[in-house]
């Protein structure tokens, strides 16, 4: 195995609101090696997308504040590193595909000059140099005639096309780490189909590890080597895709791939997890998930589970298998 690119060690995010300190991100570690695609799954509210912009620095303030951990690069700590280093970092190193391209792309600028504006400012390009680099940036993505194409503006693009659109922004400066947050959300099964086999052809070509933030475990199944399941802040397992699948640890995990319908079986009522997650500005001392578990314990109530490690590469925080 090679030396992590990206290494998230006890990350620790809090904002404050009238309600208390409210803990969206509460001691969150993985790593990402090179080439690798990490999902990261969980129910809405769980922390995932607030992880992926503590990476990036890029938590709204003045509400939020990263309080802790480390994110080490390269072995660099990018939480140490100044708003200009960063600066060079978004983008040239590390690039995220934001949910939704109808709010990611501005009405009022041609997308020429969208996906031009990061190469200009990383690869220090201009002139015709610049627009031939936007050019076959958008033709990596297969937006055809993309000559032609430049001077339109997001209103003139499909929904698909604008979804392709943002990740060539994120590719364009060819960056070592695409973070994905969700990017099929908005496109309709057939060309969702064909953006992720599009990401994962570009990552096949160019060896840019990936972290893919979704809800479709159909989604973790075809795109993901490793998978991290989120629940109230924290990362409760984490294992390859085919170990979660055939043998998840954690009631949370099992009850995930449990509300996925069967085609094959007929049942009068689909299963859903009981309950509601827990307000992050009052978590319990205990496991946060024991309310809704079907095998909760008087001590999963009072005291945390510790990380439990199965095998290689699958750990797991519950007190069924500590």
């Amino acid at each position: 195995m090679t030396q992590p690119l990206l290494q998230v060690e006890n990350l620790r995010t809090y904002f404050l609101s009238r309600w208390g300190t409210v803990k969206a991100v509460d001691g969150v570690s993985f790593s990402v090696h090179p080439g690798e695609t990490l999902g990261l799954v969980g129910e809405s509210g769980c922390g995932k997308s607030v992880t992926c912009l503590s990476i990036l620095r890029l938590v709204p303030q003045p509400a939020g504040k990263i309080v802790g951990g480390r994110v080490l690069w390269e072995g660099e700590d990018l939480l140490k590193k100044s708003e200009v280093e960063m600066r060079r970092i978004r983008g040239g190193c590390i690039s995220m595909i934001l949910q939704d391209p109808m709010t990611s792309l501005n009405p009022v600028f041609s997308i020429g000059d969208q996906v031009a504006e990061g190469i200009a400012i990383h690869r220090r390009l201009k002139g015709k140099t610049l627009w031939q680099k936007t050019a076959e940036v958008l033709g990596l993505v297969r937006i055809s005639s993309a000559k032609a194409r430049l001077r339109d503006y997001p209103h003139q693009f499909s929904g698909g096309m604008r979804q392709r659109v943002v990740g060539a922004i994120s590719l364009a400066c060819e960056p070592r780490l695409l973070i994905a947050d969700e990017p099929t959300t908005s496109l309709d099964v057939t060309i969702q189909l064909q953006y992720l086999n599009l990401l994962k052809e570009i990552q096949r070509r160019s060896g840019v590890a990936m972290i893919f933030v979704t809800h479709d475990f159909g989604i973790v199944a075809k795109t993901c080597d490793r998978v991290a399941v989120m629940y109230a802040g924290r990362i409760v397992e984490i294992a390859s895709v085919r170990d979660l699948f055939s043998r998840p640890a954690h009631p949370y995990t099992r009850a995930l791939l449990d509300s996925i319908p069967n085609l094959e079986e007929q049942v009068d009522r689909l299963y859903s997890i009981e309950g509601q997650p827990p307000a992050l500005h009052s978590l319990p001392p205990g496991c946060a998930f024991a309310p809704r578990c079907p095998y909760a314990t008087r001590r999963c109530d009072h005291e945390y589970p510790p990380e439990v490690s199965l095998n290689s590469g699958h750990m797991a925080l519950c007190w069924r298998v500590a």
